[in-house]
């Protein structure tokens, strides 16, 4: 910029001897207006210039990027079930979002689950902590029955769906008009003292769930043939494959409840001495 300003300055010294030497002196105020004009859009030029090679282009903002849900995102070691994490891995992901796309509101289009969880959890908790099973079990009876009433085309009935000759193991009376299946507390009772001798047998939370769900007979015997103990690693039905992540979703929407898509209105996250309902 400044050997412009020094040519610029040539070029007015120029011009004005040549207003001297013609010895007008209106030629001469012109030259100078000119000289004037020509030093202040040199003087613009160049800045415009630098300002132009200067600029940063700035992070390009997509108009639909709010439109994302969070679930879509998924990070697998975000999510546990009994403080047990899931590994991070490609198909751990994308079937934990597949299980929580599953269960939001948009697919279930009921809060069932949520008066579900009012009703129950108070009852449940208690019984799970005296028994030493993990908080998170108390989601089981919502993935075995939260959606539907009664007894299964296989038989499984109640809160914690077990079937006659399992029932009546664990201490319940079922037959001759009485079904203690039908009764919160006493077949959380029983499913506890279920899911305890699991856990002794296959030493790990996950693989309890998964065979609470496909009995224990059948687990152990996929554990032998894939010699493989981890329940995120292994190969196993449909339901029992999903089932664990179902557990974790339930927990999330229950948790969670705004985050996929339900009203944060159910008493249960509600503080103990101000229930209210909006």
């Amino acid at each position: 910029m400044f050997d412009n300003l020094l040519y610029i300055k040539y070029l007015c010294t120029t011009f004005t001897k040549m207003d001297r030497s013609m010895n007008t002196k209106k030629m001469t105020n012109k030259h100078l207006i000119t000289c004037s004009v020509i030093v202040v859009l040199a003087i613009i030029f160049k800045l415009n210039i630098y300002s132009i090679s200067t600029a940063k282009p700035g992070p390009i903002t997509s108009p639909f990027a709010a439109k994302f849900v969070a679930y879509n995102h998924v990070v697998a070691n975000d999510y546990s079930f009994a403080d047990e994490s899931l590994p991070v891995s490609n198909a751990v992901s994308r079937k934990m979002q597949n299980s929580l796309r599953k269960h939001n509101y948009k697919n279930i289009q009921s809060h069932i689950l949520q008066f579900k969880a009012d009703k129950l959890f108070p009852i449940i908790e208690p019984i799970l902590k005296f028994y030493g099973i993990p908080n998170d079990f108390k989601y089981l009876p919502l993935v075995e029955s939260g959606l539907k009433e009664g007894t299964s085309p296989k038989g499984a009935a109640g809160l914690w769906q077990f079937m006659p000759g399992t029932a009546r193991t664990y201490g319940l009376k079922v037959g001759h008009g009485v079904d203690e299946r039908m009764n919160i507390r006493k077949s959380t009772i029983a499913a506890c003292r279920y899911i305890k001798e699991l856990h002794a047998e296959f030493k790990s939370w996950t693989l309890a769930a998964a065979a609470y769900n496909n009995g224990s007979i059948k687990l152990e015997k996929a554990i032998h043939s894939q010699s493989e103990d981890n329940y995120f690693r292994m190969k196993l039905n449909r339901e029992t494959g999903n089932y664990v992540y179902n557990l974790i979703a339930m927990k999330a929407i229950i948790d969670n409840p705004k985050q996929y898509g339900y009203n944060n209105y159910y008493s249960y996250l509600q503080p103990k001495n101000f229930i209210t309902y909006n």
